[in-house]
């Protein structure tokens, strides 16, 4: 597989909730061939080691990210400014595999949120289940209602939304879905997993990983998988990743 870096202009970089950054960059060659739930590793100024970003939106044109500053790499990217360019390996990894005429509920959780939009651009009216701690992070909500989704908020301390966790909403309206895609931390994936598991719903999970190369020449981000022999085995989500089937994955 080629991978190619190539230069991105930086278009717009806005705060859009709490420590949370909204980019575009513009290079028509490589936004062009992105797929929902790929994602795209970012040179950061000064910083050995790339950033690993979901792609959350895409067209012929451009790339968007949302990402959330968490350590001196995302503080860095912040910070740039409009018009600069900015070194790009992009689109990365396995992303979702969509079918017409499913029924789909997108679940996004926390920072996992953004890549979900562009998965829900493939789909038709989509059952989009959102989450997050509080009303301050909460992101994107406009973006999911204009891509014709039917769009549930949840927040864990009540202050926007339904007070509660995505997998509550999902319990409610699992029968009304064909399959189950979702992105976010570790034990929101597990649960969702389980729940699918009981009703019998095909799930696909994205995996939040630390990733070092973001090609697979690392073992960074190995997971533990299970294979079809039910031999367990690790696999990079970099590169046989970040979506992965959910009965695949041992959490």
């Amino acid at each position: 597989m080629k991978y190619d870096s190539q230069p991105f202009e930086l278009i717009k970089n806005e705060e859009i909730a709490q420590g949370i950054f909204d980019w575009t960059v513009k290079n028509s060659q490589l936004s062009s061939i992105a797929k929902a739930g790929q994602f795209a590793h970012i040179a950061v100024s000064g910083k050995t080691l790339r950033r690993p970003i979901s792609i959350c939106d895409a067209d012929n044109d451009t790339l968007r990210f949302v990402f959330q500053v968490k350590g001196e790499g995302t503080q860095i990217m912040s910070q740039q400014k409009i018009g600069t360019y900015i070194d790009i390996i992009a689109p990365l990894g396995n992303g979702f595999k969509i079918e017409k005429g499913k029924h789909y509920c997108l679940i996004g959780g926390g920072i996992g949120v953004p890549p979900m939009l562009y998965t829900a651009k493939q789909t038709d009216n989509p059952l989009v289940i959102t989450g997050f701690r509080n009303k301050d992070l909460v992101i994107l909500q406009e973006d999911f209602k204009n891509a014709g989704a039917e769009l549930v908020l949840t927040t864990d301390d009540g202050t926007a939304g339904i007070h509660g966790f995505v997998t509550d909403v999902l319990k409610e309206k699992i029968n009304e879905v064909d399959e189950i895609c979702a992105c976010g931390p570790i034990p929101m994936l597990r649960a969702i997993s389980q729940i699918a598991k009981e009703f019998n719903k095909p799930c696909q999970v994205s995996l939040e990983e630390r990733m070092g190369c973001g090609v697979g020449a690392c073992l960074v981000c190995a997971c533990k998988v299970k294979q079809t022999n039910g031999e367990e085995a690790y696999l990079h989500v970099c590169k046989n990743g970040p979506v992965f089937n959910a009965e695949e994955v041992v959490f």
